[in-house]
């Protein structure tokens, strides 16, 4: 089961990537940023897009075991139970 939730992200990364890469042709004009009074340079549309992607993923990397840490030993303890009650008519 692990073998196809890990090729369903990897294909839904790439329909990502592929997505990002045709947005980034079809939108090379500059951009410029602004937040509050800041403002950037002016940098294509697609770099923009892909620098956000790029962040979101590592963002998410990063976050991802300190959402596992928040969890207690109880919240595991019934995760092996439900594993361990199955109902067998189903199969």
């Amino acid at each position: 089961m692990k073998t196809i939730s890990n090729l369903l992200i990897s294909v839904i990364l790439a329909v990502w990537v592929v997505a990002i890469a045709i947005i980034s042709a079809q939108n090379a004009a500059p951009v410029s940023l602004k937040f509050f009074t800041y403002q950037s340079i002016q940098i294509p549309f697609g770099l923009v897009l892909a620098f956000s992607a790029a962040i979101g993923l590592i963002g998410i990397a990063v976050l991802q075991p300190l959402w596992r840490l928040g969890d207690s030993p109880q919240d595991a303890r019934l995760d092996e139970d439900a594993e361990f009650f199955v109902d067998d008519e189903d199969f």
